[in-house]
């Protein structure tokens, strides 16, 4: 059985990641994809929907990561156009490879042997706009990594940028990072926005359906 997300559409709990399936207007939007080994339940959870992979209009990702990444190619039947940041779509194309020299870019190095690329991405810059959502680009946890906000929907999709625990949010933890420093930067400038979103979605933890803004400013105003 799967898991309302409010009244936009669905959460799916990949065994210790999330994704989620948004009706944005008549475009079905999947927004993460999850492991490699996530792609049969990924696909039988769209359906449970009532959808198939192939009724997937776009894929809206936050981050090149495997648990967030790794069952696209293995999506044969999809056929959308898929968005990530600009700075994390070279890794998802298989055109460069992350650094040794980064302690989170090191895990992605190593993990990346298991992520089959996906040739053609749409490349999304800060400010760009999909359908009702506008990304924000919000480095640190990945140089790439894109927050989406959809305010006709009152819900922001924040990847790992923060994670839920017990309940509150919290930054994505040093050794997941790319940069700690950056992540507290973008969570505090997400925030300065002044959204007024109930929904908070991130890819670890559960998600929230209300007070989803004023959750991200209270972590803001603790960093």
């Amino acid at each position: 059985m799967v898991n309302r997300l409010g009244t936009i559409g669905w959460w799916f709990d990949l065994r210790g990641v999330n994704a989620y399936l948004v009706c944005d207007g008549d475009a079905l939007t999947l927004i993460d994809a999850g492991n490699p080994w996530d792609a049969d339940t990924l696909r039988a959870e769209i359906e449970a929907t009532g959808h198939t992979v192939r009724d997937v209009d776009r894929v809206l990702l936050t981050h090149y990561d495997l648990d967030h990444v790794g069952t696209l190619a293995r999506l044969t039947e999809l056929d959308a156009p898929i968005y990530i940041g600009a700075d994390d779509a070279p890794y998802l194309q298989g055109e460069d490879r992350p650094t040794w020299r980064n302690r989170k870019a090191a895990l992605q190095r190593l993990a990346g042997a298991m992520v089959k690329p996906v040739a053609t991405v749409e490349r999304i810059e800060d400010g760009d706009e999909i359908g009702s959502f506008t990304a924000y680009h919000t480095p640190g946890h990945t140089p790439g990594h894109v927050a989406y906000v959809s305010e006709d929907l009152s819900a922001c999709f924040l990847g790992d940028l923060v994670m839920e625990r017990n309940g509150r949010l919290e930054p994505s933890p040093y050794m997941l990072s790319y940069d700690d420093v950056a992540v507290e930067q973008s969570i505090k400038a997400l925030a300065a926005h002044d959204f007024k979103f109930e929904i908070a979605a991130m890819g670890h933890g559960v998600p929230f359906v209300t007070k989803g803004a004023a959750r991200l400013d209270l972590l803001a105003a603790t960093l």
